[in-house]
């Protein structure tokens, strides 16, 4: 039985593995499919407990002289397009992330290749993904067709469970690219915390925030539980926080374990960014108001007393923990 070999791209957060990675592994897993991780760090070897527990057999460590790759999205694609054709791997996913949606069009591209982002589910025997569409009440499946399949997977739609196997590391050098694209500087953006798409947690403001002052609370909170703070449209066109922020049909789509709604109506624009939540908890002072009825928990309240409160708890809870 000849395997097929599915190239993974792996991202990175502060010298870690970011964990949306294992789930997008687990999905790929299958007796048919051969996994191989590409690693554009140079630490390859760092990684190989990690990626082998959930999986992965080859880890091909792609390097370039006189040392190891920054990031430039034009010699990251160019970089993976190479490996892809070394290794004949036909198939390759990675997160719908910043960096995902920035590199991933452009292998597709370079390959002449179907592209499907934000996938939630996809079957490598006969190359079909499925996808939400129009405003999340369609889930498509779409059939792809071609020589190689470029697919971005939605990060946390997917449950990490590891499966241990033997992983061998291979180095992989490229050719030394001329660098037409230079990336100068990488600024942070106006949002703080952790980055919405990949979140696990998510508490999230709309219009009844007030004010860009009063999203402190929402940080208050969001730093105990270790989660990112997002925004409805009408919080972001209000100028309370920057678009970057804003979860819905025009913003961001989420997918986290946990998803707290604060003050947000629950519009099917705002729904479709965060319907795959995991569990779904709301904060209205409407009881009648649309979120109410798509929530698994709803707090019918003022959220200016109730995320205090809930900040609170959560802070009781940690300290008594950490003192056992």
């Amino acid at each position: 039985m000849i395997m097929k070999k599915i190239g993974i791209f792996i991202e990175f957060k502060d010298g870690e593995i970011k964990k949306a990675n294992y789930g997008m592994i687990t999905a790929a897993r299958s007796s048919d499919n051969e996994l191989y991780a590409l690693i554009l760090d140079g630490r390859g070897d760092a990684y190989k407990d990690k990626l082998q527990a959930y999986g992965v057999q080859k880890i091909i460590n792609i390097v370039q002289e006189p040392g190891r790759l920054e990031w430039n999205p034009e010699v990251f694609s160019k970089a993976i397009i190479h490996t892809m054709s070394h290794f004949g791997i036909n198939t390759l996913i990675g997160l719908t992330s910043a960096q995902g949606r920035d590199l991933l069009p452009r292998i597709a591209s370079g390959l002449d290749a179907p592209l499907v982002m934000d996938c939630v589910g996809f079957n490598f025997t006969d190359h079909t993904v499925s996808k939400y569409q129009f405003s999340g009440k369609v889930l498509a499946n779409i059939k792809l067709n071609g020589a190689h399949y470029i697919l971005g997977v939605r990060p946390n739609i997917l449950d990490a469970k590891e499966a241990p196997c033997k992983a061998e590391v291979i180095s992989h050098q490229i050719p030394d690219y001329v660098e037409r694209l230079k990336v100068k500087e990488i600024k942070q953006g106006e949002s703080r915390g952790v980055d919405l798409t990949e979140a696990e947690i998510i508490i999230s403001g709309g219009r009844p925030m007030k004010s860009t002052k009063n999203f402190d609370i929402l940080y208050e909170c969001a730093e105990v539980m270790g989660a990112a703070v997002g925004a409805s449209r009408a919080a972001v066109d209000a100028g309370y926080v920057p678009h970057s922020m804003q979860v819905g049909q025009t913003g961001a789509t989420v997918s986290p374990r946990l998803y707290i709604a604060c003050g947000i109506q629950g519009a099917i624009q705002h729904f479709a960014g965060m319907k795959t939540s995991g569990l779904i908890a709301a904060v209205n002072i409407d009881p009648n108001a649309p979120i109410m009825k798509k929530c698994d928990y709803g707090i019918v309240g003022d959220l200016f007393e109730i995320v205090p409160m809930l900040t609170k708890q959560l802070r009781e809870v940690l300290n008594r923990t950490n003192l056992k």
